[in-house]
């Protein structure tokens, strides 16, 4: 779903900085102070010390229950938050037309300070905030994951995107909130299995099928089962496409030129648009018959949808809108949380 960023600003750090970032991760890594007994175990909080896996790193000592949390992506971003915790600094979506952080979070994120650009974080900015957690993933910051764990401790998941269930749980490890993910997820599981059986029923028995279009500066995007969308889509039970029933975790999208949006047919056809509209295809695409043609434009079951949840997000609190979404489109009640 995404292809591996170049992090050119990213590795400038001044010496004088870098040391001092060693300097706080040094002692991170002891544990801080040297009081022992009913002492640690408070300022710890339960379940710490503990060791989290990380894609880059290995084992990641993580001696406190963090409470200045740094986070390099959205679905970092949406976890955290879900979870209660406001991050001290975040990135906002390399893919937003409007910019900024996600509109769907701005109730819990208020004063958070923006560390990006996602591509290539300010290792400056981090080290002011003096976070005792980062979180991100391989595929977006390998580049840079010596110089994040000099900052504070650093678990990276392999990618972002189609296994945003497994990096919640990784996340909710190095929190020490594993008990609020898993109940938070079945919540939302129930939550999109009963919304699917209303559809189905609606439709009389049989689920409809579903295409998800994404425009973005270039070809256009058609996701598969395995992308994050794609995800949220099977736990609802809706239908996919034959050109879009890939489940390879590596394949996780198909491009295609205006002349191929035949591809795109389906039931319910959902579109999110993520640059600036003119350096999109969207017009090509649209204007082109091969469009116009497709049963879901003249039944009018073409539905446009934020692509900061449909996208970006790639957690629970993105995927719960998605539910919403879904529910208005196919014009059922949505099902209670």
């Amino acid at each position: 779903m995404f292809s591996r960023p170049t992090l050119r600003g990213a590795v400038r750090l001044p010496a004088a900085l870098l040391a001092v970032a060693l300097g706080a991760g040094a002692l991170t890594a002891c544990g801080g102070g040297t009081s022992s007994g009913g002492d640690d175990a408070a300022k710890a909080g339960a379940g710490f010390p503990r060791t989290v896996k990380s894609a880059v790193g290995g084992e990641v000592k993580i001696p406190a229950k963090p409470k200045r949390v740094v986070v390099l992506d959205t679905g970092e971003l949406d976890d955290v938050t879900m979870l209660g915790i406001k991050p001290v600094g975040a990135v906002s979506p390399h893919m937003k037309s409007e910019g900024g952080f996600p509109a769907y979070l701005k109730d819990e994120i208020g004063g958070v300070k923006d560390v990006g650009p996602l591509l290539e974080p300010n290792l400056e900015k981090i080290i002011a905030l003096k976070p005792d957690l980062i979180l991100s993933s391989k595929v977006r910051h390998e580049k840079v994951y010596d110089k994040l764990k000099a900052i504070a401790p650093t678990v990276f998941t392999e990618t972002t995107g189609g296994p945003w269930k497994a990096n919640l749980k990784v996340h909710a490890k190095a929190l020490g909130m594993e008990k609020q993910a898993d109940r938070r997820m079945k919540e939302y599981e129930a939550r999109a299995k009963a919304l699917g059986e209303a559809i189905k029923k609606k439709y009389h028995g049989k689920m409809p099928t579903a295409s998800v279009v994404r425009f973005v500066a270039g070809p256009t995007r058609l996701y598969q089962k395995s992308s994050y969308s794609g995800v949220v889509l099977n736990d609802i039970g809706l239908a996919r496409p034959k050109s879009q029933s890939s489940t390879d975790p590596v394949k996780t999208m198909l491009d295609v030129s205006p002349e191929q949006i035949d591809k795109a047919d389906a039931d319910l056809v959902f579109v999110t648009v993520a640059d600036d509209p003119d350096k999109t295809q969207q017009k090509d695409v649209t204007s082109n018959p091969v469009w116009k043609d497709l049963p879901a434009v003249k039944k009018h079951k073409v539905f446009t949808m934020p692509d900061e949840t449909w996208m970006s997000g790639i957690g629970i609190q993105a995927a719960e809108h998605m539910l919403a979404d879904v529910a208005k489109s196919t014009g059922v009640p949505l099902p209670k949380g």
